[in-house]
Formats: structure tokens, sequence, C-alpha cells
């Protein structure tokens, strides 16, 4: 088997994002099955490993037309500037220089130079201070895909949970709730968990917006007028699809456990629960686009960046799902062109 040439973007350099990255690297038995890519600058990467009393970790530098090297920490050099590094702090500098490092490995992922991409933790008021106009990595990915949509999906070996909305104003989640837009999620979800994780029928709860799901609309009118419909057309399009729950007493009861996949309305209902089950575990994936991306699942941690306290848990498991989604998907396509070509061709005359 190939190994998967798997390219990471740097993130924010003044945060803990490539400490965790490095610290992921250092283990001889990622290297079995993976080549890792680091995206952004040998400068920076030397200082973080020193940050993270890595100094003995070997770093290749790749040079334009190069190809990387299997047992080694590959890195792409993508600026040769001059950098001041604020530890803990939000610049211009932090936002340019992890934009830099993310649109070069894009690139490359889309040109298929790279089978999958991890993308290192930014921060959304440095990348809002370098001119980035999106509020994270997902609307950015959706776009250079060139996809109509996409679903933010946390995952983890307990739970996955991907979000109707994510990055928005809680005051503005209502507005953003459409029939349309649960539907489009939920088709999503459930192309990802056949192609992506090898659910031959996987079986989705959706939750309900309002308290105790609207309540049959006394606590709100979202959960009956938009979700239930919403839900009634997917289960008429043949996907095996359940609620609108009350997000309460769902997990609190455990009843999550019996779904492949949970649909949220939004990021604190979805995102509490799922850190609460799966904090140094969980993965942040990017389900619907044509490429696999995935990141860990917590922030920039400016709190304690630059003290080499960072666990590196939740990058080592990004990794590691970017490659086996990778390859599950890649065999999920395979198999779907081998039954193609097996299915005996309409003759003319049984077409007419």
């Amino acid at each position: 088997m190939d190994k998967v040439k798997i390219g990471i973007s740097c993130g924010d350099i003044n945060s803990i994002s490539l400490e965790v990255i490095l610290k992921a690297l250092n283990n001889e038995q990622i290297f079995k099955n993976i080549i890792p890519i680091i995206y952004g600058n040998i400068k920076i990467v030397s200082y973080h490993k020193n940050i993270a009393q890595l100094e003995n970790l070997s770093i290749n530098i790749i040079g334009q037309g190069e190809k990387p090297r299997p047992g080694r920490i590959n890195l792409v050099n993508c600026w040769n500037d001059n950098v001041t590094i604020t530890l803990g702090k939000a610049s211009p500098d932090g936002g340019k220089f992890a934009q830099i490092a993310l649109e070069r490995a894009v690139d490359d992922v889309l040109k298929s130079e790279l089978d999958a991409l991890v993308t290192g933790p930014v921060n959304k008021l440095s990348m809002r201070m370098a001119g980035f106009n999106y509020s994270g990595h997902t609307g950015y990915l959706k776009d250079k895909a060139e996809v109509k949509d996409c679903l933010m999906f946390m995952v983890s070996d307990r739970i996955r949970i991907g979000l109707v909305t994510d990055h928005v104003a809680v005051s503005s989640i209502a507005s953003q709730i459409t029939k349309e837009s649960v539907l489009s999620k939920l088709r999503i979800m459930e192309q990802s968990l056949m192609s992506d994780f090898g659910i031959e029928k996987p079986h989705i709860a959706v939750l309900g917006l309002n308290p105790h799901a609207g309540e049959e609309g006394l606590i709100g009118s979202e959960d009956e007028e938009i979700i239930r419909p919403a839900i009634i057309e997917a289960k008429k399009a043949g996907l095996f699809v359940a609620g609108p729950y009350s997000a309460d007493g769902f997990f609190g009861s455990g009843h999550f456990s019996k779904f492949d996949g949970i649909l949220a309305m939004y990021h604190d209902q979805g995102l509490i629960p799922f850190k609460n089950m799966s904090y140094y575990e969980g993965v942040n994936y990017t389900a619907g686009l044509n490429f696999v991306r995935t990141s860990p699942d917590h922030g920039t941690a400016f709190d304690i960046s630059g003290k080499n306290e960072a666990d590196p848990r939740s990058m080592i498991h990004a990794i590691y799902t970017a490659k086996d989604i990778y390859l599950q998907r890649k065999g999920y396509h395979e198999m779907r062109e081998n039954v193609l070509k097996k299915r005996p061709k309409l003759s003319e005359e049984s077409s007419e």
C-alpha cells in the first residue's frame, strides 16, 4: 500500500499550532503509513521545535519540484520573510502567514500533489487583521473546492456531530436555519457516513433548535415549521433520519449512542457534548469537499503558547483520521466503479 501524503498547514505562528504538529510527528509509527508535509517556514518551525524541546527532530526541506521523502518530516518553505513572533497574541503577521501556508497547501491538495490536508489552528482575529474574509476554515475551503455546501463534522470513535450553522452569532442562528439548509446538511452527512466512514445504511438523529424541541410550538415555531418538515422530506427520499430531539434529554439519556451521526442546529449545541466526550481525541472534519480535510478540535490556546504545555493528541487523531478517510473514500469509489463496470449495458432494443 502506498503511503498517504498529508499536508499540514502551520496555523497561527504565535499559537500552540506548530508545537502540537511537531509533537504529533515525533513518533516513528506515523511514518509507516503517512508522509507528512508541513507548510510553513523553516525558521518558525525551528523556533517552535526548540520550545517543544525537540531539538533532534530532523526536517527535510522540499524545493520546487522535489518529492517529499518517506520516513521524514518534510517542509514546504512558503515564505522567506523575517517574522517577529509574538507568542500568545493576535497579530496581522499571525494571520498573514497562516493564510499563506493554508493557500499553498490547499492549492497542492487541489492539484492532487497531496492526498489529504490537516489544518493547524488559526486565530479568527489575526486572520481578520490580515484581510481573511471568512469566519473560519470551513467557508474558505468550500469556496476553494467550488462546492455548493459542506458540513462541519466533529468526529471521534464515540460520537459524530455535524452542524447546520457553525461560527455565527447566537442572535443570527434561527434566521439561518431553513428547510433547505437542514436537508443539505443531512444529505452531506449521509454521503460522508457511507463513503468516508464505511457505514452502509447510516442512521441520523436531528436535534431541535428550541428547548424541548419547541414543545409542539409552545417554545418557538422553528422545530415544527422548518426542522420537522425537513426530516419528513429526508425520510421520503430514503434517508434513515429521526427527530427533532430535545438536545438535553438526547445526550443525558445516552440516546445518542444509537445513531451513526447527529445533526445539531448550532455550534455550542453540538460542540459542548462532543468535547465533553472526546476532548483529546476529537477531530474537526469538513465533509462534502472533493478532498479530505481535518483539523484538531481545539483552537490556538494563546494562554499556553510557548510554555510547552500543549497536548498533541487531537492533532495526532486529526492526522490519522485524514489518512483513514482518504483510504476509505478511495476504496468506496473504486468499489462503485467496479460495480458500474460489471453492470450489463442496455441494448439498443431494450433502451427504446
